[in-house]
């Protein structure tokens, strides 16, 4: 070889893996005089100029399913993939092959979502206004195309008494009462990005409120989120809030008026009504015009009566008065992610969803971590009848002490046994308190070079 160096470095080059185009790119910048090349990098920080790059980090993709597709993956029956722009079959597949499909890219990447069309529009208050095609990005939101709501989310924990833990229903009510009217005249306020969003939003005044921080209440209170009484609980407050919204948007109504599309879809809006009463009742039958019948709320396992004779109550209202002066609102009622107002609102959990961990880790602006148990555990631990010493031990426990001192297996002795002195041994003690793993500390950043290696 006529340069054996260049050669050597070639070797190396592939052996780490660079990508022969840029070797070959290199070789090519020497040949024209260049002596020095600046490479840009890249790091997994989600802030980061990498992460910009990947494509669809805003955006949801969702896959609507029929019951007789779903009939179809049970019996292991073929399914027709119809073209969208034109008549006719485009292809026929093995439907339970498509549903494996379908569950593994979820199962990668948490995309596609599922939406169940069959029940979304038996569920339709409108139906005579056409079907419910599709959602907004989040889910919640249900209703014909170029429709809109504003949302609302009420953070549940705020009506929980700390000292009693029991729930404000009078509160939780008057709060909900309040924020649908709110929610009906912000419809005259609100900013549409087309004339037919805006004209379809004021013919069906759909709203959007919705409840926050289930997972931080149920925990506070004591009571496990995936339990017969958490479920119940949820039950309860979901049928008052919606019960009460509907309730009053049937009252604004006979001082306003119906929504302009009611007349067309009263039939369909009043049977509608009926089905969330009769579950709001614990009825298992009489349910009209749904292909699957929904859970009712389960009377027993709510270990406050209050809440279900409230959730009752709202319901019988909702649709005695609906069936006298109609609804204001098409739609009154979702639960919404809250991801983002859920900061905002100091919310420990978001919508629906139970708390992720015990113990947070906060990412810090200047880099590392540090750790914070749940706020909600020691409010669970105290409610549960935990002494304050038991709870500031457990506590301790759960997002560690921060130190190898005095710990079992891997503590200062037996670092100093393997050779580590009082200086890496301190540089580990300044690392674990910021770690978001200990793994990021006995490594060659914390410890150096040398000592790693040598």
């Amino acid at each position: 070889a006529k340069n054996p160096a260049l050669k050597r470095v070639i070797k190396d080059a592939r052996k780490a893996h660079v990508p022969d185009a840029y070797i070959k790119r290199v070789l090519q910048f020497a040949s024209q005089g260049f002596t020095e090349i600046e490479f840009d990098t890249y790091d997994t920080d989600w802030d980061g100029e990498a992460y910009r790059t990947v494509s669809g980090q805003n955006s949801n993709n969702s896959v609507r399913v029929t019951d007789e597709f779903l009939r179809a993956v049970e019996n292991g029956s073929s399914w027709d993939l119809n073209w969208r722009m034109r008549k006719g079959v485009a292809k026929t597949v093995d439907a339970r092959e498509l549903w494996e499909k379908v569950g593994n890219a979820a199962w990668a990447c948490a995309d596609p979502g599922i939406q169940f069309h069959t029940t979304i529009n038996d569920w339709h208050t409108c139906p005579a206004s056409g079907e419910i095609r599709a959602s907004n990005p989040c889910s919640e939101y249900m209703f014909l195309d170029d429709t809109a709501c504003n949302l609302a989310s009420l953070n549940l924990l705020t009506f929980l008494d700390r000292a009693t833990s029991k729930f404000d229903v009078a509160r939780f009510e008057h709060g909900v009462r309040l924020w649908t009217m709110v929610l009906e005249i912000s419809v005259l306020m609100a900013q549409f990005p087309s004339k037919e969003i805006a004209r379809l939003s004021y013919e069906y005044r759909t709203l959007g409120l919705g409840f926050a921080n289930i997972g931080g209440m149920l925990m506070t209170s004591g009571h496990s989120y995936d339990s017969d009484e958490g479920r119940a609980i949820c039950g309860a407050i979901s049928a008052i809030m919606t019960g009460v919204s509907y309730a009053t948007s049937a009252e604004m109504a006979g001082e306003l008026g119906p929504f302009p599309g009611y007349k067309k879809n009263a039939d369909h809006m009043q049977r509608v009504m009926r089905n969330p009463q009769r579950a709001a009742h614990g009825l298992n039958e009489g349910y009209e015009g749904l292909s699957v019948t929904p859970v009712p709320l389960d009377h027993a396992n709510c270990p406050d009566a209050e809440l279900v004779a409230h959730a009752t109550a709202a319901w019988d209202k909702a649709v005695a008065l609906g069936a006298k002066n109609g609804y204001r609102n098409a739609q009154s009622t979702v639960i919404a992610p809250t991801g983002t107002i859920g900061l905002v609102m100091d919310c420990d959990t978001t919508g629906i969803e139970p708390d992720f961990a015990l113990v947070k880790f906060k990412k810090l602006a200047g880099g590392g971590y540090f750790k914070i148990i749940n706020r909600a555990v020691p409010s669970a631990l105290k409610t549960l009848g935990y002494t304050d010493a038991e709870i500031e031990a457990i506590i301790k426990y759960a997002v560690g002490h921060g130190t190898l001192a005095d710990a079992p297996v891997i503590n200062h002795e037996s670092l100093k046994a393997k050779g580590f002195t009082t200086k890496e041994l301190q540089a580990v003690e300044n690392g674990l308190a910021s770690a978001f793993d200990i793994k990021f500390v006995f490594n060659k950043f914390t410890l150096g070079e040398d000592f790693c290696t040598e």
